[in-house]
């Protein structure tokens, strides 16, 4: 078998294995939040968002070694818009009404809006020269990392503190209502622990395999960075919308996208502290600027999705998640141009 043919098995068998840990990670992730009193958008924003990072901060942190921190940062930032579009696909799940109109808590918009924020940040860091102060990460890297943990910070604050509340709650069978007993913390701990091992195992592998592909088919690093490993490295995301919302779990499935987007640009930090040279932001250019900017404008839909709450449904999904997915073609056809 060839190279290629190896890396590709290899590639398939750790896509089955995510798959299978990201499915069965959001029952954990409620019986955490049930344990814990927080709510299922905090709960998918900090654990499940986190967890499903875990693959973007691995490939990051190697392909920086290695002496190809692009391939990190754009592997972010395709990873972002390519999580976002997977809200638009996972519309479909409910089929009757759109996603973001069975939501109704403020924390998901915040963490929206904060998101849209950070991606804005990440675009003028790029555009103002990436902040090459001569220290051992960039000061950009630095600004964004800082406003990672305050955004988290006044998720969990939105949480806490709910700042209003929608008028005409949801219906009884599109709400999250939970009657299952509390799941022991023996099992809860071993089972968050053992899903966690598969997911980064899985997509370091993935990550590594796809980087192989890319090698030996020429495949340029800030198409495959954007395209090739986001889509390895955001298998975690998928299989864990897949199982939230199998489980109608929509808060913990939103929150669990917006929250992996903060986490994966708080690794443009780790990227520096582990790459040599000048900063990554640095390196960047035109092609990121867009990249940030199709992330920040998809989020900006759902956003929108979130205040409008309207229940058309086209095709089994909003009008949102229509124009997010067109947004998305457009967008990743104005890469491959940029790119040349």
């Amino acid at each position: 078998m060839s190279s290629v043919g190896q890396s590709s098995v290899l590639f398939m068998l750790a896509a089955a294995a995510v798959w299978w840990a990201g499915t069965r990670l959001p029952a954990y992730v409620v019986a955490l939040s049930e344990r814990t009193g927080i709510g299922h958008g905090l709960a998918g924003m900090l654990v499940l968002g986190g967890i499903t990072s875990l693959p973007e901060l691995a490939t990051g942190t190697s392909a920086a070694v290695i002496g190809v921190p692009l391939l990190s940062l754009n592997d972010i930032l395709g990873s972002a818009s390519l999580n976002l579009l997977l809200l638009a696909l996972a519309d479909m799940v409910i089929g009757d009404r759109p996603l973001t109109s069975v939501i109704a808590k403020p924390v998901t918009l915040m963490q929206g809006v904060l998101g849209m924020i950070l991606f804005a940040l990440t675009a003028a860091a790029i555009g103002t020269g990436g902040g090459d102060w001569g220290g051992p990460v960039g000061a950009w890297s630095m600004a964004i990392f800082v406003a990672v943990i305050i955004a988290l910070v006044l998720s969990d604050r939105a949480e806490r503190r709910p700042m209003w509340q929608v008028i005409h709650p949801l219906e009884p069978d599109l709400s999250e209502v939970s009657g299952a007993m509390p799941m022991p913390v023996s099992k809860l701990a071993t089972g968050l622990a053992v899903l966690t091992v598969i997911v980064l195992a899985g997509g370091i592998t993935l990550a590594n395999t796809g980087d192989a592909i890319i090698r030996e088919t020429g495949l340029g690093v800030g198409v495959a960075g954007f395209l090739m490993v986001a889509i390895a490295t955001s298998l975690p995301e998928a299989s864990a919308i897949v199982g939230a919302m199998r489980h109608r779990r929509y808060e913990l499935a939103v929150g669990e996208i917006f929250g992996s987007n903060m986490f994966n640009l708080a690794i443009i930090f780790v990227v520096d502290l582990a790459a040599s040279g000048p900063p990554v932001l640095k390196l960047a250019g035109d092609f990121e600027i867009a990249a940030a900017m199709l992330a920040l404008v998809l989020t900006g839909i759902f956003v929108l999705g979130l205040i409008e709450r309207r229940d058309r449904v086209v095709l089994r999904m909003g009008q949102d998640s229509i124009t997010a997915i067109g947004v998305y073609i457009a967008g990743v056809a104005l890469l491959l141009s940029i790119s040349g």
